[in-house]
């Protein structure tokens, strides 16, 4: 397979295409926690309405990112990519249009669609385009330049509610995605072997089942109570299907994802960890966007600019991480990052009202950040150089999948966490902001226990393709939001 240096005309496009079609994925994750109230008041959604408008978009990327990775393998990446963008487009515009809280959540689970070919797509494309010897450097670029999406998203989304009205957050990442077809103009599609598309419906169903059962009985279980009928019949549905996913699978002839990827013990550990991390980044990000509003009166532009310095070393300290993996591995840098995350959640409880954010959220957002740039750059390089470069569209789906599943689950459980009943998030958040944050803290460790048990330093079936999402939606990461993420870095 020919591949491209990062320092050539291809491998320039590659990053700008690559970077805005993350940043598209990201933002989208991220931007709305800072609307929720502008939305509440102006469609008259519930608690639960309000819940999926959010875990809507996170519940589809998660449940269709296997899926696309498959579709990638066998499609080509770079058609998978320029369709899920098109989708985006359109299914953003509907969002901005729409006059229900049942429409909305609609486009935004279309939203999720789109989002499901575009995130774990584009680096996939970005690493089974560039030869192995720049692909640690480029993915650093990719990581800390993705996150601007999600350190100037909620801050111009938020300023956008407050001047122009929450429909116009919807609309902010047109121009991203038409530069970013424009730029994938340029890039050729890679010439790999490509798999056979595979037939497994049984596992696709079960999938969706699983985790939207599970979703669905959080979210209406805070709110209607744990015996509802429709919260039992969820949560038995959720977990059964959940149960049979993996003997299903084993009997399948080609099954969506293979089973042969799970027998990497790093790969398991890393995806572990992914669930784990970034649900925490996720319910955080969001409950800290709801506590500057609800609680300490913030306006919306406020509270989406309060994760900024949190992004800002973030984007700093990515590109640098690249090299720190290179000689220490990636175990050490994971665990450390993800404790110090912990700890700023820890910090970061004690906002009540009347607080001042230079003495109450400063000093926690910076120590997130500190460990965003430690740790999401060696766990992406890890997880993806586990695998084959004939397996990188599948393997990326799965950690981006775990990902979004952590973060739907995450925010799902966010009424529970708060002791949000039937009464409204505000409220609730008076009491309940600080043990939700540190149960979130006390999830980290636990992310960090399991890498520093189970991720080892040794490298397995070739280099280490390098750094690394989203997260990238509170805290501020490429795969999850500052919001929802502050990852997200990593939706």
């Amino acid at each position: 397979m020919t591949t491209t240096a990062l320092r050539s005309r291809i491998g320039a496009a590659l990053i700008a295409a690559t970077v805005l079609a993350s940043m598209v994925g990201f933002l989208d994750a991220n931007v709305v926690t800072v609307a929720v109230p502008a939305i509440e008041r102006d469609l008259g959604a519930s608690v639960s309405a309000l819940q999926w408008t959010l875990t809507g978009y996170l519940l589809t990327v998660a449940a269709l990112l296997l899926l696309s990775g498959a579709l990638a393998d066998h499609f080509g990446r770079k058609r998978i990519l320029v369709t899920g963008l098109l989708v985006m487009l359109v299914s953003s515009v509907l969002c901005s249009l729409a006059p229900t809280p049942g429409t909305l959540v609609a486009a935004r689970v279309a939203q999720g669609a789109g989002a499901a070919l575009v995130v774990p797509t584009s680096l996939a494309v970005l690493n089974g385009t560039l030869r192995v010897a720049d692909r640690a450097r480029a993915i650093g670029i990719w990581a800390g330049l993705a996150t601007i999406g999600t350190t100037v998203g909620p801050y111009a989304g938020g300023w956008l509610v407050d001047h122009a009205g929450w429909r116009w957050i919807f609309v902010l990442n047109v121009p991203l995605i038409l530069l970013a077809l424009l730029a994938l103009r340029v890039v050729p599609e890679a010439a790999v072997e490509r798999r056979p598309l595979s037939p497994d419906l049984a596992g696709a169903v079960l999938a969706v089942l699983g985790v939207g059962g599970v979703v669905l009985a959080l979210t209406r279980g805070a709110a209607r109570g744990w015996t509802d009928p429709v919260v039992l019949v969820a949560a038995v549905a959720g977990v059964a299907a959940l149960a049979v996913l993996l003997p299903v699978e084993r009997r399948v002839r080609a099954p969506m994802v293979r089973l042969s990827l799970f027998r990497s013990r790093q790969f398991d550990a890393i995806n572990v960890t992914t669930v784990l991390f970034y649900g925490a980044l996720a319910a955080g990000g969001y409950l800290l966007v709801l506590q500057c509003q609800l609680v300490l009166g913030w306006s919306a532009t406020a509270a989406g600019a309060v994760a900024i310095p949190n992004s800002l070393l973030f984007l700093t300290l990515s590109p640098l991480s690249g090299a720190l993996v290179a000689r220490f591995g990636p175990r050490l840098l994971m665990t450390a990052g993800i404790l110090a995350v912990g700890a700023g959640m820890a910090l970061v409880s004690g906002a009540q009202s009347g607080s001042s954010y230079p003495t109450a959220l400063l000093p926690g957002i910076l120590l997130q950040g500190l460990g965003l740039g430690l740790a999401v750059t060696p766990l992406t390089a890890a997880v993806l150089a586990a695998v084959d470069d004939s397996d990188l569209g599948e393997a990326s789906a799965v950690n981006d999948a775990a990902s979004r599943i952590g973060g739907a689950v995450a925010i799902a459980a966010v009424p529970l966490l708060i002791g949000a009943g039937r009464e409204d998030l505000g409220s609730a958040l008076a009491g309940g902001f600080r043990p939700a944050m540190l149960t979130l803290a006390l999830i980290c460790a636990l992310a960090a226990a399991v890498t520093a048990v189970f991720v080892t330093d040794r490298r397995t079936t070739r280099p280490a393709p390098a750094l690394a999402p989203p997260a990238p939606h509170g805290c501020a990461l490429p795969v999850t939001p500052p919001a929802a993420t502050p990852a997200s870095v990593r939706t």
